[in-house]
C-alpha cells in the first residue's frame, strides 16, 4: 500500500549524537567510579532506553538505574544535548518528502522534551507533524510503546499506510510490534547484520537511497 506517513528514530538516523551521548555515559559512569578505558565500549548504549543498558552492562537494580539516568541528565541536558551533528543530506531529504506529501513524524526513546530542543536547535522542527519521545518519568519509555503513542497522536494516521526509519534492533522490534514495515539506516549506529536480524524490511547506505526508496513507496499503488 502506498505509504504517507514515516516515524523517524532521532538518534542515530536524523542526527549524529555519539559525541553528547558517550560523554554524558562517562559523566554518568564516573558518578559511580566506573571507568571506560575505550569509549567504543559504549557503542551498544547508543540507542536503546538507558536504563535497560545499565541493568543489562551495570548489573544496577531498577531503582539505581533510574537513579543513574538523572546522573546523566545532570550533564546531558547542560551540555551533551548540543555535542550532535545533523547527518549529510538529512534536511534535503526532509525537504523532498513533504513535497512528496508525506507527513513526517519522529518516535524516538530520547526524552520527548530533549527531542524537541534537538530539532528546534537544528532549524528540523518545523518539518515534523508530531514529535513524539518519552517521558521523563519513565511511564513511556520502550520503542514500541512510543511509536504506539505517535500513531494515537496522529488519528488519521492507518498502519498500513506508515513506515518507521531506523538505526537499532528495538526500532525494528518496537515498529513490528505495531505492525509496520521499517527501514533501517547503516550510517547509524547499528550493523547490517543486527539490523537484518532483528526484522528490517529494507536496509539503506544513506539519507539521499533512504529517499528515493521513501519516493518510490509514495508512489505505490493504494
Amino acid at each position: 500500500m502506498k505509504k504517507k506517513y514515516v516515524l523517524f528514530d532521532l538518534d542515530g538516523t536524523l542526527t549524529d549524537s555519539r559525541e553528547g551521548i558517550v560523554n554524558s555515559i562517562e559523566y554518568m559512569l564516573g558518578h559511580y567510579q566506573i571507568t571506560v578505558k575505550n569509549r567504543d565500549e559504549l557503542q551498544p548504549w547508543l540507542g536503546p532506553p538507558l536504563k535497560e543498558s545499565l541493568m543489562k552492562y551495570c548489573g544496577f537494580a531498577e531503582g539505581k538505574a533510574l537513579e543513574g539516568v538523572n546522573v546523566y541528565r545532570e550533564y546531558f541536558d547542560r551540555q551533551g544535548i548540543f555535542e550532535n551533528q545533523v547527518y549529510p543530506g538529512i534536511e534535503d531529504m526532509l525537504k523532498e518528502l513533504k513535497g512528496q506529501g508525506y507527513h513526517l513524524l519522529v518516535a524516538t526513546s530520547k526524552p520527548e522534551t530533549a527531542a524537541v530542543r534537538v530539532l528546534e536547535h537544528f532549524g528540523l522542527a518545523g518539518y515534523f507533524d508530531y514529535i513524539g519521545g518519552a517521558t521523563l518519568d519513565d511511564s513511556r519509555v520502550k520503542k514500541g510503546d512510543v511509536i504506539r503513542y505517535v500513531l494515537a497522536a496522529c488519528k488519521e494516521a492507518k498502519r498500513e499506510q506508515a513506515v518507521m526509519v531506523g538505526d537499532r534492533e528495538h526500532d525494528v522490534q518496537g515498529a513490528k510490534e505495531n505492525g509496520l514495515e521499517v527501514i533501517g539506516v547503516l550510517y547509524g549506529y547499528g550493523s547490517r547484520e543486527e539490523l537484518a536480524e532483528a526484522g528490517s524490511d529494507y536496509l539503506v547506505e544513506s539519507p539521499k537511497d533512504l529517499g528515493k526508496l521513501l519516493g518510490k513507496m509514495a508512489d505505490r499503488g493504494e
